[in-house]
């Protein structure tokens, strides 16, 4: 039996886990607006359920994980406008990005992944039976809303009232809702709107509202009812309220036993967003740091804490992963590469590690156990002490490596960014200059240390760390 504690939003307590099935859980995350590049602070939500997934699978549940993909949207709508293509084409490409950065990150993929235009059908099922009860109506503009006022339990979530709502909102200028707390549920088409992004309905051609897209996708794939919701901090309000407003309204019985989510990165003291500006892509931190010391940087904080992002602070994970790593490899000269036995969670380290992980998954916790184990390695070069201290870091994603590529891979960290964009530019003067000789010594010396050059078709160079 296990004894992991999750701390439950919706209780504003730690509450001992049991799920609907023995043995088995279900849970459901909400994934990327893939219309951009993904920051650290997507980094650190994804992150975040993937250290929950590891963890149940590790204490022997069959975990069937959803994080679903929001293919259609009013930014993806403008972005695909913008730059002339096709909705499908623009969220394809930063899929793609996106699996990119969480397979550099070490993120294990879901175990599905569902597209929010899969599931328009069941969106509008869902809408269907909301009507049918009352709780959403067809306003003057053609948009299908919910009408919040028509359900109990609105801001059980958030801990907002309706009074506390109504104070707090500003005049609505969307004459179709009876309400401005009224949310939509199912836009009427624009004239102005792409083709690809028009279904039709008993209410006329339209698109999905955001909130319905997670209700529809999560019920279809997990059952009206499941274990854990997830998602990060800034989700609860509205988009959680919401999607409890509509799939207990449609259902008639509770969404989710456990609502989770993650504390924001932050940057100066602010949230961590693109609307803030502050932000810093996955994919260009990587350019500068190895992407398990982004990994260990932020498991080294607690998922619910807030995690400043700075140079300053990946550069004392480097530092500390580094440590690790140099017990290892200090092991490994002597000899010692552990004794070919699996991980013993008997054994007073595990049991330790153990317990902060079924304590709402303590990282930061478990985290020192390594290092407990890492100064044990240097003391006694045990075998055992080896087997343990890869065999739990292993659970975290954290040590796959040989000791000698990560050091490797450290010292390529030394080359900056700048000094890479330099050589590239130097290595394009060469090219104009037909001086190719030089133009791959250039090539050559960058790989040499890690870094790889790819030419592009419209002539601009890229790289990334090999």
């Amino acid at each position: 039996m296990s004894n992991l504690k999750i701390y439950n939003t919706l209780a504003r307590e730690k509450q001992a886990f049991v799920p609907m099935e023995p043995g088995k859980v279900r849970m459901y995350v909400c994934g990327m607006t893939v219309y951009d590049y993904c920051h650290v602070g997507h980094g650190r939500m994804m992150m975040a359920f993937d250290v929950i997934y590891r963890w149940l699978k590790t204490s022997g549940f069959d975990v069937r994980y959803v994080r679903n993909v929001t293919d259609i949207d009013d930014k993806i709508i403008r972005r695909a406008v913008e730059n002339n293509e096709s909705i499908h084409a623009l969220t394809s490409r930063f899929e793609a990005y996106m699996d990119e950065d969480t397979t550099a990150l070490g993120i294990l993929p879901p175990t599905d992944v569902p597209h929010a235009t899969e599931y328009v059908p069941q969106m509008l099922s869902i809408i269907e039976k909301l009507e049918a009860k009352g709780l959403a109506y067809q306003g003057e503009d053609g948009d299908v809303n919910y009408a919040v006022r028509g359900f109990d339990g609105y801001g059980k979530l958030s801990g907002k009232s309706l009074d506390d709502l109504r104070a707090g909102e500003r005049v609505d200028v969307n004459t179709g809702k009876r309400d401005p707390l009224d949310f939509v549920l199912w836009k009427a088409s624009k004239e102005t709107e792409p083709a690809e992004v028009k279904w039709d309905s008993k209410w006329g051609q339209g698109r999905p509202g955001w909130h319905i897209e997670c209700s529809a996708m999560c019920s279809a794939t997990l059952g009206e009812q499941f274990d854990i919701h997830g998602g990060g901090a800034d989700l609860q309000f509205p988009h959680h309220e919401n999607e409890i407003a509509q799939s207990e309204g449609a259902f008639g019985h509770a969404m989710a036993n456990y609502w989770v989510h993650n504390g924001f990165i932050r940057v100066d003291n602010e949230k961590m967003s693109k609307s803030l500006g502050n932000f810093f892509t996955i994919r260009d931190v990587l350019k500068k740091f190895d992407a398990e010391v982004v990994r260990f940087f932020i498991l080294r904080a607690h998922y619910r804490s807030p995690l400043n992002y700075s140079d300053a602070h990946l550069d004392d994970a480097r530092g500390a992963l580094t440590r690790l790593y140099t017990s290892l490899d200090g092991a490994e000269k002597a000899g010692i590469l552990g004794d070919g036995q699996p991980l013993d969670w008997n054994e007073e380290h595990a049991k330790r590690f153990a317990e902060a992980m079924d304590d709402d998954f303590n990282t930061p916790i478990a985290v020192s156990v390594l290092f407990d184990l890492a100064s044990e390695v240097n003391r006694s070069k045990s075998p055992v002490a080896v087997r343990q201290l890869k065999g739990l870091a292993s659970v975290l994603g954290l040590l796959e490596r040989t000791p000698q590529e990560f050091l490797q891979a450290g010292a390529t960290d030394a080359i900056g960014a700048a000094m890479i964009d330099e050589a590239i530019a130097a290595r394009a003067a060469a090219k104009k200059a037909r001086d190719f000789a030089q133009s791959d010594k250039i090539r050559a010396d960058l790989l040499a240390n890690g870094i790889v050059l790819e030419d592009k078709p419209d002539g601009t160079t890229t790289w990334r760390r090999a």
